[in-house]
């Protein structure tokens, strides 16, 4: 085949040209479905920490917040609740919290920053159920050894008021304690340690 009177140099060109405009065109393709991999911005709202005041919350007062689409609870705890988890420790399935989904702040036997308040994931460690807030003591459903904590009416598990799960329930771990700091004295930054 001969190859006389083709202009190479407008071969090359043409080339060129056609591989530039494939590439712009990929990327215009390319780039709505790179983009659909990053989380949206509601995502990232949902997946953001949240803020709690604290400063209205009374003694034995429970607050509820949403953090990531699940209930998480804020107990402040009375002296008297918080001289009862030594009480119970002997009933507890983990008492450590060694098997325990949580920061290395509340490896502790309040399982908190400041004893005075619990902060918890309120879903059941079973079947996640949101277990209620039982903060009395030895009511006549629960027995008289009952201090005060956290019952899932689902399946009947039971936690202290550490989050801690008892012996002999279904749930096999305590209540997650999420990430979370102090910003001041009654603000609570949950979602980041």
């Amino acid at each position: 085949m001969s190859t006389d009177g083709v202009n190479h140099s407008r071969r090359r060109m043409l080339i060129g040209t056609t591989a530039a405009v494939g590439a712009v065109g990929a990327a215009f393709v390319a780039t709505p479905f790179v983009k659909s991999w990053s989380p949206s911005a509601k995502a990232k709202a949902a997946g953001a920490p949240i803020t709690a005041d604290l400063s209205k919350l009374e003694p034995g007062q429970q607050m509820v917040v949403e953090w990531r689409g699940k209930p998480v609870w804020v107990v402040r705890r009375t002296q008297e609740a918080l001289a009862d988890l030594k009480k119970v420790a002997g009933d507890l399935r983990d008492p450590d919290s060694a098997e325990s989904v949580q920061p290395d702040f509340a490896k502790n036997e309040h399982r908190s920053i400041k004893p005075e308040y619990v902060v918890l994931v309120g879903i059941c460690t079973h079947l996640g159920c949101s277990p209620t807030y039982r903060p009395e003591v030895a009511p006549a459903d629960l027995g008289q050894s009952w201090r005060g904590g956290f019952f899932c009416p689902c399946h009947g598990s039971t936690y202290d008021m550490a989050g801690r799960v008892y012996k002999g329930v279904p749930a096999p771990l305590n209540l997650e304690v999420p990430p979370y700091k102090y910003l001041s004295d009654s603000v609570v930054l949950i979602g980041e340690a």
